[in-house]
This record gives structure tokens, sequence and C-alpha cells, in this order.
């Protein structure tokens, strides 16, 4: 953290360029290399990942997915995938079904599927047993009279009346809270530590609540669920885990984490920290997310402006570049803002060497070459990746009418314009030389079409025409390419770090974050599937949308060729 306590922002240029001869450890990998080394837990390694199945995962989440797999990968352990599911008023199958979908989709896999549900009969044995222990007691107080009596950070809190309730009247109300025979939030179940602690996670925290709400899995067994920091540590336990993970956030948890660990006897589970993924232009928060999406501000969990795993997979994000950005950024100990340009220079360094090259025109301006025979038509070969020579060549048909971008034609140039102007000579990628003659005009004074000769033995690949030109643009034929519609986007918030700002954070939306255009695409779009990426030459890397359908293709933006954007344009 800076002076002013929000995140240290951590630009592309320093990640991209800083070039280490040896790979350093970072501090997880440091620990759990000296446990092996003392033949802790049997050397063995297992993490978990445990998401509460509330939303979708974001780029986040990414990071602690890739930080738990990796680690068990490389030591030779493995990772389980386990639901946080305790809150049955907001999960859904749909989001464990989205989590499942997204670990996978970034490389990983899981040894064991497992929901803090598989646990609720042990958990509540666990509660018993510190009930029995004299170490847990249930509270009838109110939340406000419960708040009241559990002080200030700076004063220490005070008994309420329920606090030396007697064992057995405790096991018998907690018994009756499991039957149901209370209403929802008439009373809890609390650990019995200390109310001085100046960690005010041990003052007495909750570990059951009453709620009547169908469970996902569990159905309607249970109206009394744990809270997070009891089933987090046990559940833990319980699978073995040997290096429990998290954010920087659960860092006072760490002590409750333990304590009822130490408490219940159980395996030995240990919990460490790291900073958690702060990126620029959005938000984190899935309750703010959620927002988003109900709201309609946008088009769901998986809108490509999304910082979500879905929403980044459907833009065109790789997962080899999600990889490579955690990677990037590192393991740190303290919090800190990622460039979200450091992300977008992962992904175009990922499809640059992956990506089959097409050309489409945004902005259409017609081209008439005069000299060029009316009803004739040829192919020109355009290689498909320059990265990889194997990908081999495509045909694309050349006809008399083409269309090139309006922004490469200028009426009246200025000094060193080498795209084309009248009298000026530009190539047409994989095809001619062409010459501007003339410029046809509307009635209004706008430019309808420009007319131009083109050097018939100067084709690419055949050139003997002995010209040099330094312009060459990109183009299709009027005759043969399809319209395509274009989704481009922009960043999802008009300011860097839009948690920190006052008031509503969807005040600080950015009205301009999605524009749709109708481009003109060579005709190898026609077989076009979703999923599928590709550099439009000169303009960037665009993905065929999941809205693409026969006769429509719809091509998302993920990045263009280089970081204009924070350059301010």
């Amino acid at each position: 953290m800076n002076g002013t306590g929000r995140p240290v922002r951590i630009l592309n240029e320093h990640m991209v360029d800083e070039k280490k001869e040896e790979k350093t450890l970072n501090f997880i990998e440091e620990i759990v290399e000296k446990d092996l080394s003392e033949n802790k837990h049997g050397g063995r390694v297992l993490t978990r990942f445990p998401p509460e199945p509330n939303g979708y995962l974001h780029i986040g989440h990414a990071k602690s997915i890739c930080l738990n797999f990796g680690l068990a990968q490389k030591y030779g352990g493995g990772t389980n995938l386990r639901f946080d599911d305790t809150n049955p008023t907001t999960e859904d199958v749909e989001y464990v079904d989205s989590i499942k979908n997204d670990v996978q989709w970034l490389g990983f896999n899981w040894v064991e599927e497992r929901y803090a549900s598989d646990y609720f009969d042990q958990l509540y044995a666990f509660a018993v047993k510190l009930i029995e222990k004299g170490l847990a007691y249930v509270d009838d107080s109110t939340a406000e009279e419960i708040a009241a009596l559990k002080g200030t950070p700076t004063e220490p809190g005070k008994p309420g009346p329920y606090r030396d309730r007697a064992v057995a009247e405790n096991l018998e109300l907690f018994e009756r809270m499991r039957k149901g025979e209370f209403a929802e939030g008439s009373r809890v179940l609390r650990a019995k530590i200390d109310l001085a602690s100046p960690n005010m996670h041990l003052r007495d925290p909750f570990m059951y609540r009453i709620k009547f709400a169908h469970h996902h899995r569990t159905g309607d067994k249970w109206c009394i669920y744990p809270m997070y920091d009891f089933a987090h540590g046990q559940s833990d336990a319980i699978e073995k885990i040997t290096h429990s993970i998290c954010t920087l956030e659960f860092i006072p948890h760490r002590a409750l984490y333990d304590w009822f660990i130490e408490k219940l006897d159980i395996f030995p589970s240990k919990q460490y920290e790291f900073a958690r993924l702060n990126l620029t232009y959005t938000v984190m928060s899935k309750r703010k997310l959620l927002q988003l999406v109900q709201e309609g501000h946008v088009s769901g969990w998986d809108d490509p402006r999304m910082p979500t795993i879905s929403g980044l997979r459907r833009r065109g994000y790789t997962p080899a570049s999600i990889r490579n950005f955690c990677e990037r950024i590192g393991v740190a100990r303290r919090d800190n803002l990622i460039d979200m340009s450091l992300l977008e220079f992962c992904v175009r360094e990922d499809l640059n060497a992956i990506a089959p090259r097409r050309m489409a025109v945004l902005d259409p301006l017609k081209v008439v070459i005069t000299n060029y025979p009316e009803g004739r038509e040829e192919m020109c070969l355009s290689e498909n990746n320059p990265e990889k020579p194997e990908t081999g060549d495509r045909e694309m048909p050349f006809s008399r009418e083409l269309y090139i971008e309006q922004d490469d034609f200028m009426e009246n140039p200025p000094k060193k314009y080498f795209r084309l102007a009248p009298g000026q000579m530009v190539r047409l990628k994989s095809a001619y030389i062409i010459r501007c003659d003339e410029v046809v005009k509307n009635a209004e004074g706008t430019i309808e079409e420009v007319r131009c000769t083109y050097i018939e033995n100067s084709k690419s690949g055949q050139d003997e025409s002995g010209l040099k030109v330094k312009g060459t643009l990109h183009w299709v034929s009027a005759a043969h390419s399809i319209p395509v519609e274009i989704r481009q986007y922009d960043r999802l918030f008009r300011v860097e770090d839009p948690a920190s700002q006052e008031g509503d954070f969807k005040e600080y939306l950015n009205p301009d974050s999605l524009s749709i255009i109708t481009a003109r695409a060579e005709p190898a779009f026609k077989t076009a599937t979703p999923g599928e990426a590709f550099q439009l030459l000169r303009k960037g890397y665009f993905s065929v949308d999941s809205d693409s359908v026969d006769g429509k293709v719809v091509l998302n933006q993920t990045v263009g060729l280089r970081d204009n954007w924070a350059k301010g344009n």
C-alpha cells in the first residue's frame, strides 16, 4: 500500500520489460520447499480452490486458481475443488457449473470435487464437541445486542447474559436449533474465546445461524448453517489440506482458523495469505458485478466488458494469456493495482503467435479499378500467419470494385502521407499496386468512391514492375465480401480505480464502453465458428462471438495491435 492507503499501481512496461537470469521462488514456494525438506505432512502437497458458488469467477479468482493448481503441479501434489456452499440463499447450481467450466478452461484438473455441504454432519459434530468442552454456547441475544456488547478495537467486549449457560442447556438448545424449533435470527451458536482480544474475530464469533432456506445439494435437511470461519478451516482439516492459501483480507481470520483446529485436535492445516489481484478500470467484487448484471448495465456475466473469466473467454482471451498474466504479476505480500494494459499485452503476445490473419474493412470506402476488366475475377494468395509458415496461404478474391478503409484515403494529404491520395500509389496487401486517379463525390460533397488504375505486372509474389511504394493497405472485394457485425470495446469504467471512488461506483461507468458497427470482411469468415480468434490486418485481434448464426458473423474486439488506449487514442 502507498501513503494514501490505496493499492500501489503496477505498470505494464515495468512488468513486461523486466528480465531475470534466474527465476526466484515466491514466498509461498519457499514455505512449501521448507516443509518438504522437513518431510512435513509426509512430503505431501495438497492445496484447494474454495469458491463460493454465488457468482461467476473473475480474473482475480484466476490468479488464485493458477497459484493453487500451479503450486501443486510444481511439487507433485494435487488440488481439490471445494465449493464453499454454506449460504443457500445466494448460491446456485448455475454458478457451480460455470466455476467448473472456468477452471477446466484455464487448463487445470482437480483431484477431488468437494463441497462444504459434504461435511455438514461432521461440522455439526465438531460444534457439539466444542459445546461439550465449554468452548461454545447458544446466544439468544438480538444482533443489535450482540454488536453493542462486542466492544471496539480499543475497548474490550462485555459478556452477554447467555455466555455462561450450562453445557447441557447449550447442547439441548443447539439440537433444537437443528430441528427447526426456533425462528430464523432468534439464536446463534458462538465460540467462547476472548471478549478482550484485540482481534475482533476472536470475540466470541458466530459458528452457526438459523436459516430456513432450500440448499442446492442438501435440500431441506438443514435449517442451521455454519459460518465461513467455522466451515473453512475444518473442511481443510477433513481433506488434510497441507497449504491453505487465501488473500490478505483473511489475515485477521487466521488466529480463529488455528484456534478451531487446535481445540478440535484435528489435522493441522495452515493458512497462508497473498495479495489479491486488483485490476485497473474495473471492479472485482462479486456483489458489484452482480449489480451490473441485474441492473442491465451489461448483457450478463459473460459480457466481454466484464472481468469474469467467462467474459474474457467470450472476448477472445486465451487460457495461456491469462496464465501468463498471472505468472508475470507474481505472488506478493501487499495489495497492488495491476494495469489492464499488462493483461492486454499477454493476450496480444499469445494471439500474435497463433491467430490466423484475415482482412476486414471496418469503415468502407469503395475503390473502382478502372483498367481492370469488368466481370474479371482472380485469386490472390495471402499468408495465414507469418509466425506459423506451416499454416500456408489462403485465397482471396480480387475484382474491379474493392473496399478500403475511409481513413486510408485523404484527398489533401500532408507531407509523408503514405496511404492512398490523388496521384499517389499504394500496394494492396497480397495483390497489386494501384494509383488514385479520380475522386467521385455526391451532391453534398461527400466522397462516394475513388477511381484508380492498377499496375498489371505488380502482383505480389510475381511483381516485375520495379516500383517501390511505402504504403500497404488491406482491402476486400466488394462483390465477394460479407457483412460482419463488429463489437468494439473500451474500458468498462472511466476511472482507474472505481472501487475507491466516493458515491455509487456505477456513476463511473463508461457510457462508450461498447460500440457496434457493420464491416465488410473477406469471404473466409463464412466458415468461422464461435470462439475462433483472428487478427484483422492493421486493426487488431477479434474473436467470433456466440451470437453468430448462419448468415451472420459477430466479432468481438479482443485487443488492438498495440497499446493505443494508454496513449489516449
